[in-house]
């Protein structure tokens, strides 16, 4: 039996690593005139599904993928939540 997982991933850059983009937001707002916002770090959110055999495999699986693509682990870091939304019978 296979299950299928929504996994809801962010990845942001570590606290070491200067964001320039961050640092661009937070100087607009701050002439927008919102002067009481502070450290604004830029990062990404990605949503996937994933069919696995069960959830510590695809939790597995889901660390190589951001090791490997959706992340720069030199730079950023990564954590996700994996929702199980289906279990399907069956051969793919």
């Amino acid at each position: 039996m296979q299950r299928k997982y929504l996994a809801k991933i962010h990845v942001t850059l570590r606290p070491s690593v200067l964001d320039p983009a961050g640092v661009a937001v937070q100087s607009g707002l701050k002439q927008m005139g919102y002067e009481t916002v502070e450290n604004v770090r830029i990062g990404k959110y990605i949503e996937l599904t994933i069919i696995s055999q069960d959830e510590t495999k695809a939790r597995r699986d889901l660390d190589n993928i951001c090791d490997q693509m959706l992340a720069n682990p030199v730079i950023e870091n990564y954590r996700f939540d994996l929702i199980e939304v289906e279990t399907q019978t069956g051969v793919f």
